[in-house]
């Protein structure tokens, strides 16, 4: 009897254990697709190409393909834009996106050898109807000798072709001194694919830059809410503390109201709080009353101590909003029906060696959720082990990771 006691007690332990998600590719430094190995020779021999400074950041799925982006913190990254085949080897080397020779710019360009050149990309966003909306802030090196060699620009590729749809570069009133656009996100609807808006938010100059495709204009909104919280500013990963102003980053979409209109998340990424706002008010900013907007933006709630957050997404699927958990090694999550409460954010799974610093999260058009983790405080601060895993991917079921808890 005591035997059986025993196994069901085994069985229940084992059953109430959140799911894990799977991981689909893992690097101990990253390489990439080349000509040849000549054009590698020469790349790692020109400084082109240091593997050590090579850091994945964000991710984005599209069909038989996972976007990953590069940035140039440091010297020597030969591709910001790649993509690796969904069921390719765990460790394969990285394709550049559109090509490699797009991508290999010099640090010390003084402008884009093309239109379709590739700099520095954070993030990316895929849209409904087969584009890849890229993020390009122009400035390589960013942590050794910066280059701005082109203007912060939203790049627009069409999927289906590889072929480049359309560049827009910033304009000077889109930015303040302290700018910095690492994310973007992008409301439309695949039945009418021109009439569509990207917003980038801008974490060092506290703002929002909301753009049409349809008008091929940009404008800024500024907020009070985009700013970071000074209490929320410390963070502790991989034994590291280091303190961060980064305001808003974070934006998600929730699927369109009765009015046509979409609610955008949004919280800064040192801030444990979320907001949100109608996007009716983003696309129509330069011909409302400021005064009277300012109250059209929403508190939704405070998630607790140490929930700063890197990134977020919101599954339609679901009704559920999904964020990172720097602090905490994990993901939290929100179901969008429910008070924003630290009870009704749970956090749903965490491990400090596969999950340390999960940078980015997107949940694809199959209802599968997809995360990245890549070490940036050790990069940033210390060093990495060339010997040991230091970027990894996971996908699972959304609908997966939330059941059984709060979020479901």
């Amino acid at each position: 009897m005591r035997a059986i006691s025993l196994i069901i007690a085994v069985t229940t332990a084992i059953s109430c254990q959140a799911a894990l998600p799977e991981l689909r590719f893992a690097w101990k430094e990253v390489d990439y697709v080349w000509d040849s190995p000549a054009q590698r020779e020469t790349a790692v021999k020109d400084g082109l190409f240091v593997p050590a400074n090579n850091l994945p950041l964000g991710l984005a799925r599209w069909k038989n393909k996972v976007f990953v982006t590069v940035p140039r913190w440091k010297n020597g990254v030969a591709s910001s834009l790649n993509y690796v085949d969904l069921d390719g080897a765990q460790d394969q080397p990285l394709k550049p996106y559109p090509s490699l020779k797009e991508n290999l710019v010099s640090d010390s360009a003084k402008e884009l050898p093309s239109n379709s050149s590739i700099i520095s990309v954070f993030r990316v966003f895929v849209d409904p109807c087969d584009r890849l909306w890229v993020m390009d802030s122009g400035l390589a090196d960013i942590l050794g000798s910066p280059n701005q060699v082109a203007g912060p620009s939203l790049v627009i590729f069409d999927l289906n072709t590889n072929q480049l749809i359309h560049r827009y570069f910033f304009k000077v009133s889109d930015m303040k001194e302290d700018s910095f656009f690492a994310n973007i996100v992008v409301d439309v609807d695949k039945n009418t694919c021109d009439n569509a808006f990207a917003y980038v938010p801008d974490l060092g100059g506290y703002g929002v830059v909301v753009y049409s495709l349809k008008q091929d204009d940009s404008w800024r909104v500024t907020h009070h809410y985009f700013h970071f919280e000074p209490l929320a500013g410390t963070y502790n990963v991989g034994g590291i503390e280091f303190h961060w102003t980064d305001g808003v980053f974070a934006l998600a979409l929730s699927e369109p109201r009765e009015n046509g209109f979409r609610t955008m998340f949004f919280h800064a990424f040192s801030s444990t709080k979320e907001f949100c706002v109608s996007t009716e008010l983003l696309r129509n900013y330069t011909h409302i009353d400021k005064t009277e907007a300012f109250h059209d933006f929403k508190l939704l709630g405070d998630r607790g101590e140490r929930t700063q957050s890197s990134a977020s997404y919101y599954d339609t699927n679901t009704s559920v909003l999904f964020y990172t958990q720097i602090n905490r090694n994990g993901i939290g999550c929100w179901n969008s029906n429910k008070p924003y409460t630290p009870e009704n954010n749970p956090l749903l799974f965490n491990d400090a060696t596969l999950f340390e610093f999960l940078n980015d999260l997107k949940v694809d058009d199959e209802g599968t959720l997809w995360l990245l983790s890549d070490k940036l405080p050790r990069f940033i601060y210390k060093s990495l082990d060339p010997n040991e895993i230091n970027y990894r991917i996971f996908s699972m079921k959304a609908s997966d990771a939330i059941a059984g808890s709060a979020c479901e």
